[in-house]
């Protein structure tokens, strides 16, 4: 059976009145339905056999054994793995075969990140999958503005719109880059919108030491600094800087994070033929050299610390140089990597809206469709930049963020497989049908039309005419439209003004502590 959402009145509880118009009122009364993270009732596609798992496992042993690993600038970290039994040869760690798998052991296989509003926490692992939206472009494109710079208005409506998203799980991170804020303080009003304009999980700051440090003393605050560390609040993205190479501003930010208990994703960053061999096999064993090494370390900061298997690879265009999106190749990697990861017994991140096309064009939907397709039937456990990517990462679309993540729900209604009982089976339906009849007036259609098929809340299924009539809308033009009634319709949750008034002393006073550095 399909999962039921749960549905929140925004703007509290409203009486059913005795009166048509006060029923009037209430269904015209704006309302957000915000679904649980799914769980997956089909199963996970294995695009590799025992023997090519085995293979690539084998191979990426050899190489951090043979090759090895940097951490560049971190002698720390030299020092834990020299302790561990590593072989540190200046900045190059080789790790013996077997230590790195041993101890990634220690990671859990599956974890709860927190929110603000309990009914929006989510489970990261097992059967599950969790959406959330697009993470670190520095520009901005919508159909009044175009393509230019993000500003910190413009986070603050994707925060809003991903509060408002029925199908989206997660706040995300660095929406977008807003620019017009101090490149050594943006973190901190980027943490204040998704603590405040949504009650939704979030993702810290990792792009220097100190600034995963303010997120975790904020989400103290937030939470309750005895309940940080005890419990996980955050999700982070390490990336690697493939190929084989930790440097020390993610290192550093991932040992902040592992050390309050707070979980990160360790992610290569890969552009294959560039950043990896151009065999999907290849960047498998690359992969998982690099995963197995950062998680790893992670243990050896704090054994137990919560962490997700990431695996983030474009294919490359050998005409022009730029990178691509949707293609065969990437999918096969993503149905590779989830493979590997649940043999380690670890939560798993890919996938998300991922196209190159600068515009939501036909091209920005066949990509994009491609990956979530993947990601849903990869075991994709954390998918990141689910909604509103656009022209290779580099712009949050607004307009796409509201296709997307309309389109999440299909996601939803896959993942839930095929009703088989007694009501699914409809043998009721048949019987008063008979020969020659049809469905539209029967007891079991009147009875299941409302939840029996999913239905989009951006697309038009008018006939041609009344289509017409109407302006001849596209998809871009009925995006905005929905974006505007979306924003219109927010109400921001309600928070403490205790813990406000703490948070934004705490932004106030960071800000004040240090001139602005825009480099």
């Amino acid at each position: 059976m399909a999962e039921v959402t749960e549905s929140a009145v925004r703007g509290g509880r409203h009486r059913r009145g005795g009166g048509g118009a006060a029923r009037r009122a209430e269904r015209l009364a704006p309302r957000f339905e915000a679904a649980p993270y799914i769980r997956r009732r089909i199963p996970n596609y294995e695009i590799l056999d025992e023997e090519g798992l085995e293979l690539i496992e084998r191979n990426a042993e050899t190489v951090l054994e043979e090759i090895g690993v940097s951490f560049v600038n971190n002698p720390a970290a030299l020092e834990l793995w020299r302790g561990a039994g590593a072989d540190v040869r200046g900045e190059r760690v080789h790790i013996p075969r077997g230590l790195a798998r041993s101890l990634c052991a220690t990671a859990p296989g599956s974890f709860t990140q927190h929110a603000r509003n309990p009914e929006r926490d989510v489970v990261i692992g097992g059967r599950g999958l969790v959406l959330a939206p697009v993470y670190g472009p520095p520009f901005i494109r919508d159909l009044e503005g175009g393509r230019r710079y993000a500003t910190i208005a413009d986070f603050q409506k994707l925060v809003k719109l991903g509060y408002m998203s029925k199908w989206l799980h997660h706040s995300g991170g660095t929406v977008c880059e807003p620019t017009d804020i101090a490149v050594n303080k943006r973190h901190l009003d980027m943490l204040l919108a998704h603590m405040t304009l949504s009650d939704k999980p979030f993702m810290g700051s990792v792009t220097e030491p100190s600034r995963a440090a303010d997120s975790v003393e904020m989400c103290r605050l937030l939470f309750g600094a005895e309940n940080v560390g005890p419990k996980c609040y955050m999700t982070s993205l390490i990336n690697i800087n493939s190929p084989l190479t930790f440097d020390s501003v993610m290192t550093g930010a991932l040992e902040v994070y592992a050390r309050a208990g707070q979980a990160c994703i360790i992610s290569p960053f890969i552009v294959g033929g560039a950043m990896a061999p151009v065999s999907v096999a290849g960047t498998l064993t690359q992969i998982l050299a690099e995963v197995m090494a950062g998680i790893a370390y992670s243990q050896l900061l704090k054994p137990g610390a919560p962490v997700i298997f990431g695996a983030f690879v474009t294919s490359i265009d050998m005409n022009s140089g730029a990178p691509t999106f949707g293609t065969p190749e990437a999918s096969k990697i993503l149905f590779g990597a989830g493979q590997l990861a649940r043999r380690m017994g670890l939560p798993f991140r890919s996938g998300g809206g991922l196209c190159g096309s600068k515009v939501p064009d036909a091209q920005a939907a066949y990509e994009t469709a491609n990956t979530l397709q993947a990601s849903l039937l990869g075991g994709v456990n954390f998918m990141l930049h689910a909604c509103g990517w656009l022209e290779g990462g580099l712009v949050s679309s607004l307009e796409k963020f509201v296709l997307d993540a309309d389109q999440l729900g299909v996601l939803h209604h896959i993942a839930e497989g095929i009703d088989l009982s007694e009501n699914g089976q409809a043998m009721d339906a048949m019987r008063e049908v008979g020969p020659g009849g049809h469905f539209l007036g029967c007891e079991h259609t009147r009875n299941n039309f409302r939840t029996a098929f999913w239905r989009t809340e951006v697309f038009d299924y008018r006939p041609y005419e009344t289509w017409s009539e109407a302006g001849q809308p596209d998809s871009i033009k009925l995006a905005n439209t929905r974006l505007h009634r979306m924003l219109d319709d927010y109400v921001q949750p309600e928070i403490d003004p205790g813990i406000l008034e703490s948070l934004t002393d705490f932004v106030a006073a960071r800000k004040a502590s240090e001139p602005d550095a825009f480099g």
